[in-house]
């Protein structure tokens, strides 16, 4: 059985919700469906707007959906769930707490804040390359520094599934690509499933095993693309042929380039 199940997916958002400006609903989700595995990395890909960051909220129990269903290891969800880890594209730090204590705020949350939790901080920080700023304040670290923290503080209650909402987007590329491998490594070692919105085709064919393509709004899956790239991987694979077919193919289910059947007719 799948580890995590869209099926149908449906997400309008009605007039009294969207502001005195509205005149109409919007269907931000027309019809979402597609499975992953227990441990895979999916990333979602589409145009800015399509509705992929409304997908990930409705997979986090943080939205309603209109109708279809939401499966995620054998239940169905309908309110916000316990067992994952959130990382937002602004990483969204307390400034008045230290970096362990930003990490440690949702073992507060649940009431959990013990000497493993700090334990498992440490180590958490460690694996992201920040062992020497336990005590620093988030004004004190780079913009990558922040999301290393951010990714912490999602992984610190071993989540089983890792959602996250284009947490890299607003980096500069040398720095996105460390936390492209970042993120690999620790998929790797704690084993979480990952689904991972972007609108970077490269980002999305470099860390994922499988790309779900989204149209324009109202967002339809357009394409899946399972990505034949063998790990460990590293910056050189974005120069291989494997890897710039899956770009091609990620490009022609975006109307980016047209269909190579199509080119060459």
């Amino acid at each position: 059985m799948a580890f995590g199940t869209i099926s149908n997916v449906r997400k309008v958002f009605p007039v009294a919700e969207l502001g005195l400006r509205a005149k109409e609903p919007v269907v931000a989700l027309d019809d979402a469906s597609f499975i992953f595995e227990r441990g895979e990395l999916v990333a979602l890909l589409g145009p800015s707007g399509c509705g992929k960051t409304t997908l990930l909220r409705i997979v986090a129990g943080l939205l309603s959906k209109t109708s279809g269903s939401v499966r995620i290891d054998g239940r169905e969800v309908d309110g916000p769930m316990g067992d994952y880890g959130f990382v937002f594209q602004s990483p969204s730090l307390m400034p008045w707490r230290s970096v362990i204590d930003n990490v440690l705020f949702p073992m507060e949350i649940l009431k959990r804040n013990d000497k493993a939790a700090r334990a498992r901080a440490v180590e958490l920080l460690e694996l992201v390359g920040l062992s020497g700023f336990h005590k620093a304040r988030p004004h004190q670290l780079s913009g990558g520094m922040q999301q290393r923290v951010a990714l912490c503080r999602a992984l610190i209650h071993k989540p089983n599934l890792l959602l996250m909402d284009e947490p890299f987007g607003a980096l500069d590329e040398l720095t996105r690509m460390e936390m492209n491998d970042l993120l690999l490594r620790i998929r790797k070692e704690t084993g979480a499933s990952v689904l991972f919105v972007t609108h970077s085709i490269g980002e999305a064919v470099y860390l994922a095993d499988k790309v779900i393509v989204f149209s324009r709004r109202p967002a339809r899956v357009s394409k899946e693309i399972a990505v034949a790239l063998p790990y460990p991987r590293s910056q050189t694979t974005r120069f291989t042929p494997a890897f710039m077919a899956a770009e091609r193919a990620a490009s022609e289910a975006l109307g980016i380039v047209p269909h190579a059947e199509a080119a060459a007719s």
